[in-house]
């Protein structure tokens, strides 16, 4: 079975957004690579010390085949750093997985299953 693994921004942490809301869409999102024979998961990450961390454990956490990083992370141009230092994490603890980008939180699926 295909592995994924999803990065993004931690709704949680994002000002005048309904976090909630916006978990409940990524989890349900989550659940349709199961509906697709896809083994996934999550890490969402805020843009402090902890960001490193928390992608490392996620990305050595198995042998993922694709890695998704959402749109939360890349295109607010205030977390381009966050943005790079993904990319070169997935590059150094997940060098045999492909990089994805999704364009919302609804299209990962298809975003994983370009690269699978």
């Amino acid at each position: 079975m295909a592995s994924v693994l999803v990065v993004g921004y931690d709704p949680q942490a994002i000002p005048g957004v309904d976090g909630t809301a916006l978990r409940a869409a990524l989890d349900a999102e989550l659940g349709r690579f199961g509906d697709h024979g896809i083994d996934a998961a999550m890490a969402l990450v805020v843009f402090d010390e902890s960001a490193e961390a928390t992608l490392v454990a996620a990305l050595t956490e198995r042998p993922w085949d694709v890695v998704v990083v959402g749109g939360g992370i890349r295109k607010a141009e205030q977390l381009l750093p966050l943005f790079e230092q993904t990319v070169n994490l997935i590059r150094r603890h997940a060098p045999q997985a492909a990089i994805a980008f999704n364009t919302s939180g609804g299209d990962s699926v298809e975003a994983a299953t370009r690269w699978l």
